[in-house]
């Protein structure tokens, strides 16, 4: 007989999450504002063709399947009075997270000025012209009176610029594929900075003790990043674990065996199987703290683990995979940063966990990272259905934990980190490709991931330590480079990139000028 349970999954069952959200719902719940520049000067039929041109617009990137948000049209700018009416909506509006302004005929720019100064959203230019083409033929002057793009969308440019006014930039036509796109990947970092304006987090205890990197100002993450980090007693957990009913705690055991591959001696009958149960109410406890406190992510911490059965291992993974931020040992900029990609990669495919470097392949090619955690890594990076084993924990002082094991599937990926620097925080981010072990693990009792890191395991870890990279991280086979980098500007974040291009002497080169850029702003 096989170790593990070898029946396929029950129809429709999945490991990872078919809610990759959580608490906050679809991201077609939010929405972007579209808005367009003209001005009086030309008369009522160009004002009536501005707007049923940019009705076209929103309406079709509205539409559009890789824009994830909402895209709503919310009128025609002539004055510093409709700029202010806009910037108020989407200030006041819970469900918006970003603006997208464009404009058709000459806009001027003093009238953007309220906009410009009050928004607090992310803010997109969609440089664009409602035609793809010169009407070579046909062009006069009510043609050029109408489609003044190319210079008027410059004047709004040279406003933002002059006000200092962080904004996504993308040019070319409004039906080109790859605009789009990249009009979605915007979107999806505004919903990403949207999160953390309202994410609360639950932190179990405090760090973990001596170590630097999980440290941080937890009153300046509130106030640039929004996110609200509180600490809650242990004990207060283990109090709604223990109000877990049997007959509940039974049925997510059961949900256990028809989702996973589960050891015979957990399972209903065996030996172990009140370790189940025991992991079963800890998920229930902690799932139940979480609703009912509105908190989107958590911390735990094995040296602080009050009266609870054991470290919280498969309810910790099973919470990642449905969109909850999570990071070990106090470590709550992790914690919040998972919750923002979760929310960030929502719909698409493959996954996003809690991450820690482990140990190296220094004889492969290029280097190999070996990722894993004590137990916490999220089942939407596996490659098949998990295995629900229970092995001995040596640090913590409680009994044997369960926990969810699997190998991360292949891929690409972007391995990013969140460090607190004193004056400001960093995100430091590597491109990785996830190759899966090169051999089997099988005294190796945790999820994990093996990857490769660009441009080599060496200069990747001499740049990631150059510049204070922690060791806990959020590794991502969803989201891509290009959203992470609209996700650091709409938070007014620095990021540091570290890809297949990067050379160390280079890199330094950044580091120091970035120091000296963000000191020179810190005092204006």
């Amino acid at each position: 007989m096989d170790a593990y349970d070898t029946r396929p999954l029950a129809a429709g069952a999945e490991w990872g999450a078919s809610d990759a959200l959580g608490l906050s719902g679809s991201l077609s719940a939010r929405e972007l504002l579209f808005v367009v520049g003209a001005q009086e000067l030309y008369g009522a039929d160009i004002l009536s063709a501005v707007d049923e041109h940019a009705r076209q617009i929103a309406a079709e990137l509205d539409a559009a399947q890789s824009i994830p948000t909402r895209v709503n049209y919310r009128g025609v700018v002539v004055s510093a009075e409709t700029a202010t009416t806009i910037c108020n909506e989407a200030n006041a509006s819970s469900h918006c997270v970003g603006v997208i302004i464009w404009a058709h005929t000459f806009s001027p720019a003093k009238s953007w000025i309220p906009l410009f100064g009050g928004l607090r959203q992310p803010l997109l230019h969609l440089h664009t012209q409602y035609n793809s083409a010169i009407p070579w033929a046909d062009i006069d002057m009510d043609y050029m009176n109408l489609n003044q793009s190319a210079h008027a969308d410059r004047e709004l440019a040279f406003m933002a610029t002059r006000m200092g006014v962080r904004r996504k930039t993308v040019v070319g036509h409004w039906r080109d594929g790859q605009v789009v796109a990249r009009i979605g990947a915007w979107a999806r970092a505004a919903c990403g900075w949207h999160e953390l304006q309202h994410l609360s987090i639950a932190r179990f205890g405090d760090n973990m003790r001596g170590v630097a990197v999980t440290e941080g100002d937890k009153l300046e993450a509130q106030v640039r990043l929004g996110v609200a980090v509180n600490a809650y007693p242990v004990n207060e957990l283990a109090e709604a674990i223990d109000s877990a009913t049997d007959d509940e705690v039974g049925a997510l055991a059961g949900r256990y065996e028809e989702l996973y591959r589960v050891a015979p001696e957990l399972r209903r009958g065996g030996d172990r199987h009140g370790a189940l149960l025991d992991a079963a109410r800890i998920e229930l406890g902690l799932r139940s703290f979480l609703a009912t406190g509105g908190f989107g992510a958590f911390t735990d911490n094995f040296e602080d683990l009050g009266s609870l059965p054991h470290l919280p291992g498969i309810a910790v993974q099973r919470l990642m995979a449905e969109g909850y931020g999570f990071g070990a040992e106090g470590d709550w900029k992790t914690a919040a940063l998972v919750r923002a990609v979760k929310v960030m990669s929502a719909g698409l495919p493959g996954g996003a966990s809690f991450m820690e470097d482990y140990t190296y392949d220094m004889v492969h090619p290029t280097g190999l990272v070996l990722g894993a955690h004590m137990l916490e890594v999220c089942p939407s990076l596996a490659d098949d259905c998990p295995t629900c084993e229970i092995h001995p924990l040596t640090i913590g002082g409680k009994p044997d934990p369960v926990r969810l094991v699997f190998d991360a599937a292949a891929g690409p990926a972007v391995n990013v980190t969140m460090i607190d620097l004193g004056d400001r925080f960093r995100l430091v981010l590597n491109e990785v490709n996830v190759v899966g072990p090169e051999h089997p693990l099988p005294r190796l009792p945790v999820a994990r991931a093996v990857w490769a890191p660009e441009p080599t395991l060496v200069e990747a870890a001499e740049m990631w330590m150059a510049a204070g990279g922690g060791h806990h991280t959020v590794l991502s086979t969803a989201l891509d480079t290009a959203t992470l980098i609209d996700f650091a500007e709409a938070l007014g974040v620095e990021l540091v990139i570290i890809d297949a291009r990067s050379e160390p002497v280079q890199f330094m080169k950044e580091l120091r000028w970035n120091e000296a850029y963000h000191r020179l702003v810190s005092r204006t």
